[in-house]
């Protein structure tokens, strides 16, 4: 046997939906809470129908998404200078660090993406920007 004895796979079939601080809806698979993970947080993030996120960014990790569905407006950078669309069958990085908005400007569908983050507690490390949520539309 390799690895620590005391760790096992584990299947996690579904999670509770809690509301993050930065707006969106999170069902968070793998995480600190759910498996032990030390690392990792991987889950699914709902952007509803008309809505956006508030400003903010992630102070110590890093965050890959892949877009299941729908469409959004990502604003990023310095003072949110920054502008691209990102669509169904996309992926994304955002560097730990970097300010960021997403804003789903369709009025029918969500936006539905996975996300893997080096933070397996996720929420804790999120920074919120309030002077900056006037910057974006939406």
């Amino acid at each position: 046997m390799t690895g620590n004895s005391a760790s096992t796979c584990k299947v996690v079939r579904s999670t509770v939906d809690y509301q993050g601080k930065q707006g969106p809806t999170y069902a968070g698979a793998i995480s600190a809470e759910s498996v032990g993970s030390s690392g990792l947080w991987l889950g699914k993030i709902t952007l509803a129908a008309g809505a956006r996120t508030k400003a903010h960014y992630h102070e110590a990790h890093e965050t890959a998404m892949y877009v299941i569905s729908g469409e959004a407006e990502l604003w990023f950078g310095e003072e949110l200078r920054e502008h691209e669309m990102i669509r169904a069958g996309e992926y994304l990085h955002i560097p730990a660090g970097v300010s960021h908005v997403a804003v789903n400007s369709s009025s029918t569908d969500p936006l539905v993406v996975i996300a893997a983050r080096t933070d397996p507690n996720e929420q804790e490390s999120v920074v919120l920007q309030p002077h900056l949520d006037a910057s974006v539309a939406g």
